[in-house]
């Protein structure tokens, strides 16, 4: 995979995951969020770093695979060009 696609995937990915950050710990405080019943054991920098890495690679994979199943489509050989030349609606 060439560096473009991968900038091309992960800016828009932390992008993502930087709103998804503001708006989570806008509305919710890292320390008030239980475990358990007992504060969860990290401080409120580490919580919030790890759960910013968390939505990262959420993101990155949802972008990574929208680029997937978007790639080229294989050539289906010159029938099929032809086929879809003479006729676009796909009616004979």
């Amino acid at each position: 995979m060439s560096a473009n696609k991968i900038l091309g995937i992960a800016w828009p990915a932390f992008l993502a995951a930087c709103l998804l950050e503001l708006l989570l710990f806008g509305l919710f405080d890292p320390q008030e969020m239980l475990r358990d019943g007992q504060p969860a054991g990290l401080s409120r920098l580490a919580f919030q770093t790890a759960v910013f890495f968390v939505f990262w690679f959420a993101c990155a994979a949802s972008s990574a695979l929208s680029v997937l199943l978007t790639g080229p489509a294989p050539d289906a050989g010159p029938a099929a060009s032809r086929r879809t030349r003479a006729d676009p609606a796909g009616e004979d």
